[in-house]
């Protein structure tokens, strides 16, 4: 009798990812920040909202892809932590350039704004009055934790995604598998 699951697991369920959560407000609050604090023309508005939509586009496409390719899951979620590395150092590039502070990862600042982000329900919403209140420098600070609390998760899910091909291999595994099952039925 053939496996009743199937040979292709669930998979797309990159909304319940918490990384992809995580992604989205730092999506959503680089689009803003661009368009509030960099002036119009400025070639990094282009460059940071497409980290930032990188980032957050090739979770969903690597998770999306998973049923058949773990290796393609791997590399996207690769790529996509990639993209945030980029987009925190034009971050850090944005607050050196302008002689702004950089928090220190340690600093009641940094720490509050990682509580927040911690969240489960954590949305662009949970850090608006922040955006909409505080100076250039502390949004770009914000987005840091962010993109750091993502680009971890990011990490972990990589170390995960590893572990998980190593102990269950690839769609060829699984493919020989069912059909060694049903040959022997």
């Amino acid at each position: 009798m053939a496996n009743p699951k199937g040979f292709i697991p669930p998979h797309g369920n990159y909304r319940q990812l918490l990384s992809y959560k995580k992604a989205e407000i730092a999506y959503d609050i680089t689009f803003r920040f661009c368009h509030r604090y960099l002036h119009k023309g400025d070639r990094t508005i282009d460059q940071m909202i497409q980290s930032a939509r990188s980032g957050k586009q090739n979770i969903a496409e690597g998770s999306a892809a998973s049923a058949t390719s773990k290796e393609t899951e791997i590399k996207l979620t690769n790529v996509a932590r990639a993209s945030l590395e980029e987009l925190v150092i034009d971050y850090q590039d944005f607050l050196r350039v302008r002689d702004m502070p950089l928090w220190d990862k340690d600093s009641r600042e940094a720490k509050y704004v990682r509580t927040l982000a911690s969240k489960r329900d954590a949305t662009f919403e949970t850090f608006r009055e922040f955006f909409e209140t505080r100076p250039a420098d502390v949004v770009a600070n914000i987005a840091i934790c962010i993109i750091r609390q993502t680009t971890y998760l990011l990490d972990r899910q990589i170390a995960r995604l590893e572990q998980d091909f190593l102990r269950e291999g690839g769609i060829r595994e699984r493919m020989a598998q069912a059909r060694r099952q049903i040959r022997a039925h």
